[in-house]
């Protein structure tokens, strides 16, 4: 391999590695919308291509790159091995998994980015293995694709391993397997914080009022399930106990980021005046814009009601090594609200909404305005919409708002129809 062919391959690899993620933080950020996310897809197929045009010389650039934390270069690796049908590659991927576990989330994320064609020839081996981790992993595809596993999946709810039970609880909700709701139930309570949230998560979405409270405290609690929690319960969760929980959360400091975001998935119009006011809260400031953006629909940066001198705040972690702070600023890409341009656009448009009712995006609460927001949204917004449609669609799978952005496309152009 020449120098400038070698060059090209190591760039491929790279920006493919990088890329990929990337696209696992813009699946859950607030600045993404579909199209984003397609433009994103797109460049990562283009790598995936020139990479697999330089053939074996594409895999050994990936594979002397794999290391314990090489995640974007397992996600390549995998996407190469399944689109070629190369079994030995994926036998040799499978051997540095076991020995590199933190490379697990690239080869989910391959799993979830291939065509259920490409990788199912292999998934029943992955759910009858010995292996935990492969069990695991393939019912992580099963749930990514909305594909259901049949008995396999009971076999997972029993399963001794918390990480194939967790992903077993995860993917009978993904697929709203109601004839699954009492074994899943069982769960509610176990100790492994994955199965007890996932378990809750998924027979909440079934209709199952007792798994709120459990919710309700994923809800209180910074860390990975928050949003994903708070998304499901204000979807399923009554109207008057929302609004009572939400106050509690809004006069306590820690939790008031929390419970703007919980105004915002409500969508009340009332507490509208009361957001514009947080917006002189810097840290809270964004996160208003936020909750106000995602009820009235009004787009901050489209409708110039931006600051345009922005404050020196610093949420995330500094230079400092002595600083004990260092998480990442939850809103770093949300825009600075200005309150005195969005007090003049609400006194002009706040009579056209009705106080009482949810709205989103600008539009009253419907399984319409939600399969709206949906293909309008930005992630975080699109998260919560697929938590509403959800409600309205009681028996048919959840919308993977984390899949490929031609998937996703296609399956809104289905009418009435999100999965399977």
């Amino acid at each position: 391999m020449d120098g400038v062919v070698a060059q090209t391959v190591a760039l491929h690899a790279e920006e493919v590695s990088f890329l990929s993620m990337l696209r696992g933080y813009a699946v859950r950020a607030s600045h993404y919308d579909l199209q984003e996310l397609r433009k994103l897809d797109l460049r990562i197929e283009a790598h995936i291509d020139g990479l697999a045009i330089a053939g074996q010389a594409g895999y050994d650039t990936l594979l002397a790159q794999i290391g314990p934390d090489a995640v974007g270069e397992m996600f390549a690796c995998v996407v190469l091995a399944f689109e070629s049908a190369d079994g030995k590659m994926l036998s040799c991927l499978s051997e540095h998994l076991r020995q590199a576990p933190e490379t697990e989330r690239g080869y989910l994320m391959a799993l979830g980015w291939l065509d259920w064609e490409r990788v199912s020839p292999w998934i029943d081996r992955m759910l009858a293995s010995p292996s935990p981790l492969f069990r695991h992993l393939g019912l992580a595809a099963c749930g990514m694709h909305r594909h259901d596993p049949g008995a396999a999946l009971l076999a997972g709810l029993s399963d001794a391993d918390p990480s194939v039970l967790a992903r077993a609880t995860r993917t009978a909700g993904e697929l709203r397997r109601r004839d699954l709701l009492p074994t899943i139930r069982t769960h509610r309570l176990h100790e492994n914080a994955a199965t007890r949230f996932w378990a809750n998560w998924a027979t909440a979405q079934m209709g199952d009022a007792q798994a709120l409270e459990p919710l309700r405290q994923f809800a209180e609690q910074p860390g990975e399930f928050q949003y994903r929690a708070l998304c499901v319960l204000i979807a399923w969760q009554e109207r008057e106990p929302s609004i009572a929980w939400i106050r509690q959360l809004v006069q306590d400091p820690r939790d008031r980021r929390i419970g703007i975001q919980a105004l915002g998935l409500l969508g009340d119009p009332v507490c509208v005046p009361w957001l514009i006011q947080q917006m002189s809260d810097l840290p809270y400031a964004r996160v208003a814009g936020e909750a106000f953006s995602l009820i009235t629909g009004a787009d901050l940066a489209l409708l110039d009601l931006e600051l345009q001198n922005l404050p020196d705040f610093d949420a995330g972690p500094n230079d400092d090594p002595q600083d004990t702070n260092v998480a990442m600023d939850p809103d770093e890409n949300l825009p600075w609200p200005d309150p005195q341009s969005i007090t003049a656009w609400w006194q002009a448009h706040g009579g056209d909404f009705q106080a009482g009712v949810g709205y989103v995006l600008g539009h009253m609460q419907s399984e319409g305005s939600f399969r709206h927001a949906l293909a309008q949204g930005q992630q975080r917004q699109r998260i919560a919409a697929a938590c509403g449609i959800a409600r309205y669609r009681p028996t048919e799978v959840l919308f993977p708002t984390s899949a490929p952005a031609w998937r996703q496309k296609q399956l809104l152009g289905r009418t009435g129809v999100f999965g399977r």
